[in-house]
């Protein structure tokens, strides 16, 4: 009888690191659609390198439909088996996401491990997480990804079925089922307890957000694309020492620095980790908390990398997970970060005509950060206003609360009322709304 075990169910984990050469495959359906097909690859193969495998070829293949078996026909997969043989490329990674049916069916026909950009993203994710909760995020999504491709790991244990003659019950299966049953098992009870942990390091950065709150201290998140510059902005301005590197999602754990702008005001910066495009959805939902910070905040700098040629479909992308996190309500300043290198000056006036109030800067070059300052500034005034307010005394609790998060200006009383003058913020206008002299 088979004991369960403590292994990390996946032996193709440390077969991945192992290997050094990748080939890479893309799927496009019309001739309009290779550029985007070949962008995708292109941002793969910095995934690679990011990850550590030298990319021997890229190739964009063109489809009149998605094979429900093997995802790309026969005599396309043939033609690539060929190439991965002569290149002698360690594995094989499709841009788009296949199931584990195509999974498995690929290995056998390319007789070489196959994985996805999701894999590949969550292997990235994992080899860079440094914090205790971006591990923890890293292994829910990776126990989500493994759950439905259990199959596919323990093949090789299936040959060894202990079965003979008819009538089978669960002590004749191979030991590959039963392996899959351990297993799926084990992965259960981790998800439930990883997001037990998780749930509790929420509520620690749950308490360090309402204390952010009390301190009336304006919060700026810094959001956009992996790589656009975001830490690199944040130490420019403040000075920190946040870990800086010119690869995808060098940064996965938030940073949060004090900074004081030009007419005095101290702010808190955070930086955020970076979005991408055909992010997992399993890492979608398993960073939610960390990305998170983006909402619970007062104001969004978008930076933009506008060296990049598919700055435009970056900035979209940042958009799409920022509305799919309620975030796109609140004041957000776009910075086109970058344009020193920025080779192609149409990225910049097709940007401008899209999003008009853009600044342009380099952040490594500390340039056009005064406009920034100032636009910073701007938006703070935004969202505060000041207010003359009648309360009368049975209020008191609400007078309270609005001496102690806004600015008075001027106080009095007057028979039974409290009279306040007083900067608030944007979201305590409604409740004094009915309080206010005109």
């Amino acid at each position: 009888m088979q004991t369960e075990h403590k292994n990390k169910f996946d032996p193709k984990e440390t077969e991945l690191k192992k290997m050094k050469t990748a080939l890479l495959v893309g799927a496009y359906y019309s001739g309009k659609d290779r550029q985007p097909c070949e962008d995708f690859l292109k941002e793969l193969e910095r995934l690679c390198h990011t990850f550590g495998l030298e990319v021997t070829s890229k190739n964009p293949c063109v489809i009149k439909k998605m094979d429900a078996g093997t995802f790309l026909g026969i005599g396309k997969l043939n033609e690539l088996v060929l190439i991965a043989n002569t290149e002698k490329a360690d594995v094989i990674i499709f841009d788009d996401e296949i199931s584990p049916n195509q999974q498995r069916n690929l290995e056998k026909i390319f007789t070489k491990p196959v994985i996805d950009r999701t894999e590949l993203i969550i292997e990235v994710f994992a080899s860079r997480a440094q914090t205790r909760e971006a591990r923890l995020q890293v292994e829910l999504a990776k126990v989500k990804y493994q759950q439905p491709r259990l199959k596919r790991l323990w093949t090789h244990l299936s040959r060894e079925s202990t079965g003979g003659g008819g009538g089978g019950g669960g002590y004749l299966r191979g030991a590959g089922e039963q392996q899959i049953e351990i297993d799926r098992r084990l992965l259960k009870k981790r998800a439930t307890q990883l997001r037990k942990e998780i749930e509790d390091v929420e509520k620690q950065r749950k308490t360090q957000r309402n204390q952010r709150q009390r301190t009336q201290i304006p919060t700026f998140a810094i959001v956009g694309y992996t790589n656009a510059g975001k830490s690199t902005l944040l130490n420019a301005l403040t000075e920190a020492d946040v870990f800086v590197e010119d690869k995808l999602f060098a940064t996965l754990d938030t940073a949060t620095r004090k900074y004081t702008l030009p007419n005095r005001q101290e702010i808190l910066l955070i930086d955020t980790v970076g979005f991408i495009r055909k992010i997992p959805h399993t890492l979608v939902a398993a960073f939610k908390s960390t990305l998170e910070e983006a909402v619970h905040t007062d104001i969004l700098i978008h930076l933009v990398d506008v060296s990049s040629p598919a700055a435009e479909l970056q900035a979209e992308a940042t958009l799409d997970v920022l509305k799919e996190l309620g975030a796109l309500d609140l004041p957000i300043i776009t910075v086109f970060n970058k344009v020193d290198q920025c080779e192609d000056m149409m990225i910049i006036r097709k940007l401008k005509l899209k999003y008009p109030r853009s600044i342009q800067i380099s952040a490594l070059k500390k340039e056009g950060f005064d406009e920034l300052l100032e636009r910073m500034v701007e938006e703070i005034s935004a969202l505060r206003k000041i207010v003359k307010l009648r309360i009368p005394q049975s209020q008191y609790a609400l007078a309270c609360e609005i001496m102690r998060e806004g600015r008075v200006i001027l106080s009095d009383y007057e028979e039974d009322d409290i009279l306040l003058e007083v900067e608030i913020p944007g979201r305590l206008e409604h409740k004094v709304q009915s309080f206010i002299i005109s």
